[in-house]
């Protein structure tokens, strides 16, 4: 089992930043990757970025790159995603979540571990 936490979220203005973090817990040791997801309201939750199991390689998604990036810190078994040039439509419950999968894709049925999710609202 693993555990997953987030935190980091909250309200800022259009143009700046967040960092989030999450803190995993339980059986870390062993996973094909982690990645961060959002979900806005009355939308499908969507893959934002993710890390490989090795943490050498980062994916993202198009309507991220060169703004946001993830990365991970072993010792401190925390995920993080920073968030500059934020926008209104980054607004949004972020979910970081651990692949479960041995198959080499994003979609979310890959990933069996989710936290709780936080909360990013960016005002225009």
């Amino acid at each position: 089992q693993v555990q997953l936490v987030e935190s980091g979220g909250g309200l800022v203005q259009a143009g700046g930043s967040l960092r989030l973090s999450c803190a995993a817990s339980g059986r870390t040791s062993s996973n094909y990757g982690m990645a961060w997801f959002r979900q806005a309201p009355g939308k499908e939750r969507e893959f934002v970025a993710g890390i490989s199991g090795s943490g050498r390689t980062a994916f993202y998604a198009n309507f991220v790159r060169g703004r946001f990036t993830i990365s991970g810190d072993n010792v401190k078994s925390t995920l993080y995603l920073q968030m500059n040039s934020l926008k209104s439509e980054d607004t949004a419950v972020y979910y970081c979540a651990v692949r479960t999968s041995g198959r080499d894709t994003w979609l979310k049925e890959e990933f069996g571990y989710w936290g709780q999710g936080t909360q990013v609202t960016v005002s225009s």
